[in-house]
Order: structure tokens, then C-alpha cells, then sequence
């Protein structure tokens, strides 16, 4: 919960221009949405495949496979936000009216998602939007400045 607590913090007390947040209170919602979302499913189930791929990937199967399976569970429900299926919109950012605006929902989930070839296999990431998603992020200036020269995505 800690990330969460702190983006909320540097977004109440930092961004008065809802520069990462949004004046709209739909717009607010929907963004709280997404970072609630990621911070109560998908960080819990990729952490959990994360750690028993690498702790025992021999002794506990069914718990890889569970927590593999609800990630990718997690991250098709991303795939359906960004591929605008219910909006009729593709978006480029997780929250917000149109294609949507980077904002902490993405702040949140993308550090998480980015590093997907860790756990998964390329045939298991069927999610294209997700996918170009992760580059459009990784590729803004702030986000490249913020991950340095030295962090390498595919690790």
C-alpha cells in the first residue's frame, strides 16, 4: 500500500495543476480506479507468480500456475481499458476522457508490468495494446530520466 499512500500524497500536496491527476471528478475516479485496481490485483498476483517461479519453481507448480494465470487475468483487464472495447476509443493512458492522460494509474502499474518477460513467455503476452502501451510510457523523457541508463527493461 505504501506506493499508493505516496502517489496520493505527491499528487494532493505537489500537483495543484493535476498535472498527473485530474480535475474532473469522473476523470479522479476513474484514475483512482485503475491505481486501486492494480495495487489490490495485479501487484499481489505478480508478485506472488514472481516469487515462487524463483523460490521453488520445482516444488509448488499449482502455485505458479494460479498466480500466473490471475496475472495474466489482470493484465487482459488492462487490455480491454487501453484497447477501448467498451469506450470505442483506443487509449494510450489508463484514466481519463478520450485516449486518456498519463497519470498515476499508469505511474502505478506500468513499473509493474513493464518487467513482464520475467515471469511470462512472449506467446503468453497475447495483449498488443498493453504492449505498445508499455512502450509509450518507457519512452517519455521524465520516465527514461527516472530509469536511468543503466536499468535495462528486459532484465
Amino acid at each position: 500500500m505504501e506506493t499508493s499512500a505516496e502517489l496520493l500524497y505527491l499528487l494532493k500536496a505537489y500537483d495543484s495543476k493535476d498535472q498527473f491527476g485530474f480535475e474532473n471528478d469522473l476523470e479522479r475516479n476513474e484514475c483512482l480506479q485503475w491505481v486501486f485496481f492494480w495495487h489490490g490485483s495485479g501487484a499481489p498476483y505478480q508478485g506472488q507468480v514472481s516469487h515462487f517461479t524463483k523460490a521453488a519453481p520445482e516444488k509448488i507448480p499449482y502455485a505458479i500456475n494460479r498466480f500466473k494465470k490471475e496475472t495474466l487475468r489482470v493484465f487482459g483487464v488492462l487490455e480491454i481499458q487501453l484497447s477501448g472495447k467498451y469506450s470505442g476509443q483506443e487509449k494510450e493512458y489508463l484514466a481519463g476522457k478520450g485516449k486518456g492522460k498519463y497519470s498515476i494509474a499508469d505511474m502505478k502499474t506500468w513499473p509493474w508490468v513493464k518487467g513482464w518477460e520475467r515471469t511470462f513467455e512472449k506467446g503468453e503476452m497475447e495483449f498488443p495494446h498493453v504492449l505498445k502501451w508499455i512502450d509509450r510510457v518507457a519512452e517519455r523523457g521524465a520516465v527514461q530520466r527516472g530509469i536511468g541508463e543503466g536499468y535495462n527493461l528486459k532484465q
